[in-house]
């Protein structure tokens, strides 16, 4: 019987996997990319997938041997083209994406949550929680010869701050250490997004998306997904269901809610929206969790790297502390925030230099043609101002590649300089980022809609905390390396010696140690 199971099921496999195989061979015979350049496919299974994850500069030494538009690999050796930024925005602002209803309808909708109405309401919030972080920074200082390591306890401030200006909720995640009971959400995502195992996890999910078989396979990081997905459904409709109680039994008290959950359930309710436009309850719930991770990692990771910085920088770090101690208050409002004029130039550069998010890729939805302002040369010595895709083509365009190119910014590129927005390269005028030309919350119709709630947010941060301490890098700084930890590029700590090979190895997770002292003290 066992037998007369297994024998169709292999057959089937086989199929499919023969299947597949032809489609590959189908498509590199057929592809239009075929002859573009691009680095040598380092493995079948993996295509260039591992090594672009352990070494976030190799794009920026690609681009430098094969051009501005290349090919290379992805899992399973599925074809990417890198494309410079003049095509690359393009392509994320016409042909990539649809302008579909349900789209409009929700951005619509959310677009009263996020305005700079409603971010100015919660400026105190990310004052109040970063009050709070330094407070329990001072009181740690004292314990632990100033060594503290400021990423873990960024990522817990800003889950406090999400989830208390996101949707009226307590976390209370800086206090779990303390008061022995450890945040389920924040165990969650720190296992999953920053674990020694987080790169082997995305590249499962990864080929899982390429090969929709393989869903029907336990794979690693399965387990913690699914945790994590329960554990962010579980909160999330607790907190959906708790807002619309508010909401429908006090609606006078609901109005005056800061939250961008209850801004965003009152918008949805308003007489104006038609009932076939509003968004259901599955649509809401489904904003929560993607608040969770925009709102919480992307900024904590911000905030780090511009730490790292400052620390490096000990001159800038004086000088932005200097601006900061001129405003007469420890609560400034939004207005005031934005009226520090080195504070802003510290934001950009730092959003530059240590991009959070350091790629985003995109899927053609048509067959089309990608003009370039750049021509490219390919293998057989042809030159093309344009180039064909096919449907379904993936598109890989390179964040922190564009923020660091000598041609866009200058031979200075890679260097920390917030002194360069005084006079910026006329190049940079063409990059038509949402904000600051930078491509950190991306372009076009489908930017970032957080944009302003993580920009005040880190300002408030960086407000409170620099006032308060002086920075200085807890180990070599050899040792911090980045590392592409769940899309988001995180620093750690590599450990030293221990390889087989007499180098250093990987380290154990996203962190970075600092040394803080009191400022004046």
């Amino acid at each position: 019987m066992l037998s007369q199971l297994l024998l169709p099921l292999a057959g089937t496999l086989g199929c499919y996997a023969l299947y597949q195989a032809a489609s590959f061979l189908y498509g590199e015979l057929t592809s239009p990319l075929r002859h573009l350049s691009g680095p040598r496919n380092a493995s079948l299974v993996l295509g260039n997938f591992k090594e672009m994850m352990e070494d976030i500069d190799l794009p920026n030494r690609w681009r430098a041997q094969f051009g501005r538009t290349f090919r290379f690999k992805s899992i399973f050796s599925c074809d990417l083209s890198e494309v410079s930024v003049d095509a690359g925005l393009y392509a994320a602002q016409c042909i990539l994406y649809v302008e579909g209803d349900d789209y409009k309808r929700q951005r619509r909708i959310m677009n009263q949550a996020f305005g700079p109405a409603q971010i100015r309401l919660l400026t105190e919030i990310f004052v109040e929680k970063s009050v709070k972080l330094r407070d329990i920074w001072a009181r740690k200082v004292a314990d632990s010869n100033g060594r503290i390591d400021v990423a873990e306890w960024l990522r817990r401030m800003t889950l406090d701050v999400i989830g208390q200006a996101g949707f009226n909720y307590d976390f209370d995640a800086m206090n779990d250490s303390e008061n022995g009971k450890p945040n389920e959400l924040n165990q969650v995502l720190t296992e999953l997004l920053h674990s020694p195992q987080t790169r082997n996890y995305l590249g499962f999910l990864l080929a899982q998306s390429i090969l929709p078989v393989l869903r029907l396979f336990p794979v690693p990081g399965e387990t913690i997904l699914k945790r994590a997905r329960a554990t962010t459904e579980s909160i999330s409709a607790q907190i959906v269901s708790a807002s619309k109680v508010a909401l429908l039994q006090d609606k006078s008290a609901a109005s005056g809610q800061r939250d961008l959950l209850s801004v965003l359930l009152q918008s949805n309710l308003a007489a104006e929206i038609p009932e076939n436009q509003r968004m259901s309850e599955e649509e809401v719930i489904t904003q929560i969790p993607r608040m969770f991770l925009a709102g919480h990692e992307t900024t904590s990771a911000a905030v780090t790297w511009t730490l790292y910085a400052l620390s490096l920088h000990p001159a800038v770090q004086t000088q932005l502390r200097t601006e900061l101690l001129g405003l007469q208050t420890d609560n400034p409002t939004m207005e005031e925030l934005n009226s520090l004029a080195y504070l802003e130039q510290v934001v950009r550069e730092s959003m530059r230099v240590y991009s959070p998010i350091v790629f985003t890729t995109r899927v053609a939805v048509a067959d089309d043609v990608l003009p370039l302002a750049t021509p490219y040369v390919d293998q057989r010595g042809e030159r093309h101002d344009s180039i064909r895709i096919q449907k379904g083509q993936m598109f890989y365009l390179p964040i922190l590649a564009v923020h660091t190119d000598t041609e866009i910014w200058g031979e200075d590129a890679g260097e920390f300089k917030p002194e360069r927005w005084d006079n910026l390269p006329e190049a940079v005028s063409a990059l038509p980022g949402i904000w600051a030309n930078l491509l950190t919350f991306f372009a076009g119709p489908h930017n970032c809609i957080g944009y302003r709630f993580s920009l005040i947010e880190m300002k408030a941060i960086l407000f409170t905390l620099v006032r308060a301490f002086e920075f200085e890098l807890g180990v070599p700084k050899e040792d911090i390396v980045p590392v592409v930890s769940g899309l988001i590029q995180q620093p750690t700590v590599r450990a030293r010696g221990t390889g087989d090979n007499g180098k250093s190895t990987a380290s154990e997770g996203s962190a970075l140690p600092l040394i803080l002292r009191p400022y004046g003290a």
